[in-house]
């Protein structure tokens, strides 16, 4: 059996296809209580599912939006993926996920790749630092649906963002552990991004304030992932610190396979 139409359906109750379109889509249309009642159970018999992409051409909407995040493996954004995915879905979108492998000038082509796909609006989590790809911002300058940048906001571009405080929470987690006695607090962050480098900001913010001076070689660099923190624990360790501060779940992760 092939896919049921509104043909089918206005054929089987007799009605015209627009009238059953305007029942199924819930719309005023002049049409007996008997009739509407009918090509409902005929489009539940028949186990009617509607074209997505015919209604987009009527509505010029895709109830569809787009996800671009840096590392879909990362506890964080997997996780932030599966709860937009599951919020969006009880609103009736759907929601498509690019991974940029947390490469700048991948986020521009997924981007435009979204774009042509016809979605309604974009989610944004990008790639690198503070500074975006300039092909990047030049695309979002002109882009024909909304978008809002997630957890990294790009310096000199306008638009719409959702973040945390970072300087915060780096300045909470090292007024913890100076809390705790330590005064020889290691930090290890991403400090190639803008996210990282605002953790160590707070950091040395928590310490200044307790009189003790940041030193560099406490502050140690590594990317989100696991392996790279664990490469980087010797090096803590070097440092003789008595407490570290670790800016994300994986580098935390990472420190503890290697203690």
């Amino acid at each position: 059996m092939g896919k049921v139409t509104l043909k089918d359906i206005a054929h089987e109750v007799g009605v015209s296809p627009s009238t059953v379109s305007l029942v199924l889509n819930g719309r005023e249309v002049r049409v007996s209580d008997a009739k509407r009642q009918a090509i409902l159970d005929c489009a539940r018999k028949k186990r009617y599912v509607p074209n997505q992409i015919a209604r987009s051409l009527v509505s010029q909407r895709s109830d569809t939006l787009g996800l671009i995040i840096p590392n879909i493996e990362s506890r964080f954004f997997s996780s932030l993926a599966k709860n937009l995915e599951q919020r969006l879905r009880r609103e009736g979108y759907a929601l498509l996920i690019a991974n940029s492998d947390d490469v700048p000038a991948n986020d521009a082509a997924l981007v435009r790749l979204f774009v042509n796909r016809g979605v309604d609006g974009i989610f944004l989590v990008a790639a690198g630092g503070l500074a975006p790809d300039a092909a990047l911002a030049e695309m979002l300058s002109s882009l024909p649906v909304p978008y809002l940048m997630v957890d990294r906001v790009l310096e000199g571009v306008a638009g719409d963002s959702v973040s945390f405080d970072n300087v915060l929470g780096g300045y909470l987690a090292a007024q913890h552990l100076l809390e705790q006695g330590h005064e020889r607090i290691a930090i290890v962050a991403n400090m190639q991004e803008g996210t990282g480098r605002k953790r160590v900001q707070g950091y040395e913010k928590a310490l200044c304030e307790a009189g003790i001076a940041p030193d560099g070689v406490l502050e140690l660099q590594s990317r989100y992932y696991i392996p790279d923190a664990y490469h980087v624990g010797d090096a803590v360790i070097a440092t003789g610190a008595s407490a570290v501060v670790a800016t994300s779940d994986n580098i935390a992760l990472g420190l503890l396979k290697r203690f």
